[in-house]
């Protein structure tokens, strides 16, 4: 009878340990998980369902990371958000990158999967106006968001297209005024993106296609690379495999929204209940075609880059901007962090 005891007791013990060991290990794994804070393009709008989907699908969660999303306050913006540390990641425009790499190489982040391939810069213009090419700027008023990714591109439209910016007036104005102010002519044209301002003109009761004229900056020789999703250097050095996981569960999330729209604007309609459904399904099926759809996509692999046209970016926005270096395609975009090229879309149909 002693002998069974002590064999019961033996056998508690080893139970009790196993127990004690999977404690621990839920416990390490759940401290293990990475916190990661990303600040957005933009407000609330259809196209960032590609990343929310990622959450609330759990893929965040399965490779392990914390990830939190807030509201950006421009593209251009949350280049230099990453690069003080108030972010580790951003979905940010790679030319403002491009811009701080030349100038502070040492503080700037580096774009890790390009999301936008298709250049988005425009100025718009009322449709009855007498600017209908960059010629047309001169003696006139121009207006946008001081953080706004084609406002800080007109300096290298105005280049290349050999326009005399000098006598057109640029001031700046809230993002949620600027197509009220286009349309009472308060300014002569507004910079932005142009699903931005088509689908922020529907809002307001503006036809776009009838009301509105886009002078589109990919007509004007400048070919260039978009929003990209940026990381410090510093969370780049620390946590590498936290951004490739990152990156699968993105690349996971890019699919889903593409087979399921309606799901990934749902995600988007689920953060901010004000949002029009209709409107921001239309904006992202835009997204899709006007941004997202170069196509290098069907060789490249959404998510990488070519790197001959984007050498020709870095050039066109160092010349036009007379920066200081010219940085080099490794130092604006690591691909390293992509996952295999097997996995990425070659469509975004």
């Amino acid at each position: 009878m002693a002998n069974h005891q002590m064999k019961t007791r033996a056998r508690m013990a080893a139970l009790a340990a196993i127990a004690a060991l999977a404690t621990l290990g839920a416990a390490a794994a759940a401290q293990a998980e990475t916190d990661i804070k990303l600040v957005l393009n933009w407000k609330y709008q259809g196209p960032q369902g590609l990343l929310f989907l990622a959450e609330d699908r759990g893929y965040f969660k399965e490779e392990g990371l914390n990830v939190t999303m807030d509201q950006g306050n421009g593209s251009g913006a949350a280049v230099p958000l990453v690069a003080n540390g108030a972010y580790d990641m951003g979905f940010g425009d790679i030319n403002a990158l491009i811009e701080l790499a030349a100038k502070k190489p040492e503080n700037a982040p580096v774009g890790v999967f390009m999301m936008y391939n298709q250049p988005p810069f425009t100025i718009a213009v009322k449709a009855d106006s007498p600017i209908k090419s960059p010629a047309d700027f001169p003696g006139h008023t121009l207006g946008g968001a001081a953080n706004d990714g084609a406002l800080k591109l007109f300096p290298a439209l105005c280049s290349i297209s050999k326009t005399d910016c000098s006598k057109v007036e640029v001031t700046n104005m809230q993002p949620n005024l600027r197509e009220q102010m286009l349309m009472k002519g308060q300014v002569d044209g507004v910079f932005g993106y142009v699903n931005t301002i088509r689908f922020s003109a529907k809002l307001i009761g503006v036809d776009p296609d009838k009301q509105i004229r886009f002078i589109n900056y990919g007509d004007y020789g400048m070919d260039l690379y978009s929003n990209a999703i940026i990381v410090s250097k510093s969370f780049a050095k620390e946590h590498p495999d936290a951004i490739k996981a990152f990156l699968r569960a993105l690349n996971k999330s890019i699919k889903d929204a593409i087979k399921d729209p309606d799901a990934a604007v749902a995600s988007v309609k689920a953060r901010e209940p004000l949002i029009k459904t209709d409107v921001e399904r239309e904006r992202f099926d835009a997204t899709l075609a006007d941004e997202m759809a170069h196509p290098e996509v069907a060789t490249v692999g959404l998510g990488d880059i070519d790197e001959a046209r984007l050498a020709k970016s870095i050039d066109i926005l160092v010349s036009a901007n007379s920066l200081p270096r010219t940085p080099t395609v490794g130092e604006v975009f690591d691909r390293s962090f992509l996952p295999a090229k097997s996995e990425l879309l070659t469509s975004v149909k």
